[in-house]
């Protein structure tokens, strides 16, 4: 490598460096290149602070530097985990800034991950890094309470998940934001393969290329341009990611770097010990907690170690036994660090493990006690930490010794061998480049897989498409947003994936024969898109012809907008129009989308007593028999929430804000699809439109906990109201504000805020009148709405812009004789609402059931529930 200098000041040297660094001697010069050639292009000073924490680049950073910072082409790296990937993203935004003239407000970058976590820290990294340059991030993902495209206008950087950007993308026609997309990031892109998530990472990205693609359509005077920008651990078949991300000319620029680039060299050892054929997984599970005291004595070198488990469980189990069989040498001042540890945690167990120097993490541990042990083993104080495998892909924790207790791990119930891209995010951890020149990997495994894996440490896995495997939600999305209307286009748009690349190179794993040409192959694609589409037909999610022209009906629309799977819509067209409340909360807890909830076993005695206990407050509708599958688990923990039951497992809790997150949406689909599907099921309907209102208030739809819906409210200070027989709003109002604050222990003018809150609640009257024009076969009747405190709202109201009432009204027959969605807005405007309604004679009887249904308030909006009986020309009321 040759440097010379060009120029110099009084605070940077300039320097022309050809070539890229061979060794760390060398290196420290790398960041004088970079600098230099920033500042020839004027804007080099702004950023440079954006790589302040280290003096220079490593040497997998150096050789992408030329192809990321200096072109806009596609790129890909394939890289070591540790080799500071993330580095390549931040030289792709610069190279994105110094493209565009300041002010930067419709620069869009959007960075991709799989989990959140990444997401998490990318964000907090981020806005440090590139705030001060007047860039703004936004975290879109499941966990973050942001009105989507409102709050993403003004980002300039936007950090997501798949599955969020699926469904924001899933509009995209109807929003030029999402045209704005200039760079997309896309964080280990090796999950392309996972079984669960790797289709979703896969359409996005295939759709972004069609955003670009009609773009350029739209708009060719303008040179627009979309570029992707790909990391990947080491995987074998970098190239087949870079045709996939492959611009309208070339492939994506590629860069191998193999284990032996890595900063901290690798040293890899598998262990096989001796599993006999009666013996469980959960007992060889078992077993291996004994020998990892004797392997951390080994590998260790006295440094901290991370030990990777399958299960919550398993963790605390390891954590235990080597508690017991191991002591490690510390100074008295280490051991008062530890106590100090020890006495800021929540979980007693936890406390008492990390006085021995033994720590757990796990996502059923609390937050604070996670953040704690975090910063103690970063620190170097806490020698052994045991986590599950999940950890692996999210908080950043590298170890001098990573252990792998065990290759197999449970799935859906199921025990399954960790996928190799699993196995290489956890080995990935050993190291940590500050401290470290080496580090050590080891794998417990079964003697007899012990060859296997001894093969994987030399070589890695081909990575392959997930998309054929959940083809049919997805060709409904891109029916819906008119990508696909006939099954030639299908055909195109399967041409844009990495599932095409990978069937033409691989058929065999695809179901086709080896022996297939190209055209032979795409045939097999077309028929597995025809085959996909006729199972959307058959529930009439789409509608084709004979020349299987395509059409999305309303049903295959909501599908798409509330990102349903197909197994659940196909429960959803199974409804009879007859179904109870408790019922439908069954048909819920069976979804697709909850298929990574887990039952576990030390739940089943907590799950239980929450659906029978003869002692104990216990759900509404309790389930028979012991609750034994995730289905029954779902059920539980969705009623337990209705009813306010305090659920004191962090675990369970855990689960129970996943299936929240999850069915809100999934109630909502169910409420517009049942509403679109006929006017014969009243019963089924109104009772899906109050599961979605549970759903959003989380408490049944005649709670006592009213409270709870009140900001600054939680169930601690809604259970105090409940004791004090404060169970609807009229009563809260009817309280002094003084009174209010002594039930819930509050200084003022606390108890004012909680009566101006519910004073501010819109207040519903529903009137009905009958015409005297009638006959023996239908009556007409005039319903009218109105908003008593409607002047109040004027200037003050606690519900949001969105909120909502339906009117539903059904007659004896079970049809709906007329539903209608009535927003606050539109209340407000005239104070009330009227319709004239044709109602035709019911053969079961002449009552009719009127229904106000506030969109999210359980008992909060005075709506209404009664009965009317056609006497002649009046109606009259009945209890």
């Amino acid at each position: 490598m040759s440097v010379s200098p060009i120029t110099s000041s009084s605070d940077t040297i300039v320097l022309k460096c050809n070539g890229v660094c061979q060794s760390t001697s060398e290196m420290g010069t790398i960041v004088g290149c970079l600098l230099g050639v920033l500042n020839q292009m004027n804007t080099a000073a702004k950023f440079r602070s954006v790589f302040k924490e280290f003096p220079y680049f490593n040497y997998v950073q150096s050789k992408a530097l030329d192809d990321v910072l200096y072109t806009s082409k596609n790129f890909v790296a394939c890289a070591p985990t540790g080799s500071g990937k993330t580095v390549l993203f931040e030289l792709a935004i610069i190279r994105l800034l110094m493209e565009t003239t300041e002010p930067w407000r419709n620069v869009k970058a959007v960075y991709m991950a799989p989990i959140k976590a990444l997401c998490s820290q990318r964000f907090e990294d981020w806005k440090k890094k590139f705030g001060p340059l007047g860039l703004s991030c936004k975290e879109l993902t499941g966990d973050t309470e942001i009105d989507d495209f409102f709050e993403i206008q003004d980002a300039n950087i936007i950090m997501t998940t798949p599955e969020k950007w699926d469904s924001m993308t899933r509009k995209w026609r109807d929003n030029c934001l999402l045209q704005l997309v200039q760079l997309f990031l896309i964080d280990e892109v090796h999950v392309v393969k996972d079984p669960m998530r790797g289709a979703t990472l896969e359409v996005v990205v295939s759709r972004m290329k069609a955003v670009h693609a009609y773009r350029a359509v739209e708009n060719p005077q303008e040179d627009l341009s979309m570029r992707f920008v790909a990391v990947s651990a080491t995987i074998p078949n970098t190239k087949d990611i870079a045709d996939w991300l492959c611009d309208d000319r070339d492939p994506a620029t590629c860069l191998e770097m193999d284990e032996s680039h890595r900063p901290v060299k690798l040293r890899k050892v598998v262990l096989g010990f001796p599993c006999s054929s009666n013996q469980t997984e959960f007992k060889f599970d078992l077993s291996l907690n004994y020998k990892m005291a004797n392997i951390i004595q080994t590998y260790s070198d006295q440094k901290p170690t991370l030990v990777f488990c399958s299960t919550r469980k398993g963790v605390q189990q390891s954590a235990t036994v080597l508690a017991k069989d191991a002591r490690f040498i510390m100074s008295i001042e280490h051991k008062q660090r530890l106590v100090n540890y020890a006495n800021s945690l929540l979980d007693s167990k936890l406390r008492d493990l990390v006085l021995f120097g033994v720590g757990f993490h796990h996502a059923g541990v609390d937050v604070s006690d996670r953040k704690r042990i975090e910063e103690a083993f970063n620190m170097g104080d806490l020698p052994v930490l045991f986590t599950t495998s999940t950890l692996a892909m999210g908080v950043n924790l590298p170890a001098h010794l990573v252990v792998i207790k065990s290759t197999m791990h449970y799935i859906g119930g199921a025990c399954e061998e960790y996928s190799e891209a699993d196995m290489l995010q956890m080995i990935g951890r050993a190291g940590r480049p500050q401290f470290d020149t080496s580090a050590t990997a080891v794998i417990m495994t079964k003697t007899q897989t012990k060859d296997k894996y001894m093969q994987f440490t030399n070589g890695a896995e081909i990575i392959e498409s997930s998309l054929h495997t959940h083809l049919v939600e997805h060709l409904n999305a891109e029916i819906v947003l008119h990508t696909i209307s006939d099954v030639n286009m299908a055909l195109d748009w399967i041409r844009s994936s990495f599932l095409y690349i990978r069937a033409l190179k691989n058929p065999k794993h695809y179901g086709f024969s080896t022996d297939l040409d190209r055209c032979g192959i795409e045939a097999k694609l077309q028929e597995l898109c025809l085959k996909n589409l006729n199972s959307l037909a058959s529930i009439g999610l789409i509608s084709m012809d004979e020349d299987v022209n395509i059409k999305a009906t309303e049903a295959g629309r909501l599908m798409a907008r509330y990102c349903v799977a197909f197994d659940t819509m196909k429960q959803f067209s199974k409804v009879t129009g007859t179904e109870t409340l408790p019922e439908l909360v069954e048909l819920m807890a069976k979804g697709r989308e909850f298929t990574d909830v887990q039952l576990r076993v030390n739940e089943k005695r907590t799950l239980n007593t929450l659906n029978k206990d003869k002692n104990r407050i216990t759900i509404r509708y309790p389930m028979e028999g012991k609750i034994k599958n995730k289905e029954m688990k779902v059920n539980c923990l969705i009623q337990a929430q209705f009813g306010s039951i305090p659920i004191q497992e962090f675990g369970l809790a855990q689960d129970t804000g996943r299936i929240f997150r999850n069915g809100v949406r999934i109630s909502r689909c169910l409420a517009e699809f049942l509403n679109q599907r006929s006017k014969t099921g009243f019963s089924a309907l109104l009772n899906s439109l109050i599961l979605a209102k549970c759903f959003r208030a989380k408490l049944w739809e005649d709670s006592p906990y009213v409270s709870k819906q009140l900001e600054k409210i939680g169930l601690s200070l809604s259970t105090a109201m409940v004791n004090a027989g404060l169970t609807t709003f009229n009563k809260i109002l009817q309280t002094n504000a003084r009174e209010l604050e002594l039930i819930v222990n509050r200084h003022p003018p606390f108890g004012n805020q909680i009566r101006d809150a519910v004073i501010n609640l819109p207040k519903y009257e529903v009137s009905l009148e009958q015409l005297p024009r009638y006959n023996i076969a239908t009556a007409e009747i005039v319903v009218t709405v109105n908003v008593k405190n409607h002047e109040q709202l004027l200037s003050k109201r606690t519900t949001h812009d969105h909120h909502y009432v339906t009117m539903i009204i059904g007659d004896c027959d079970n049809n709906v004789v007329f539903l209608q969605k009535l927003t606050d807005l539109m209340l407000l405007k005239s104070g009330n609402w009227s319709k004239k309604i044709e109602v035709a004679k019911a053969f079961k009887g002449e009552e009719i059931s009127v229904n106000l249904i506030s969109s999210e308030y359980g008992q909060a909006v005075n709506c209404q529930d009664f009965m009317f009986v056609i006497v002649q020309n009046t109606f009259v009321q009945t209890t």
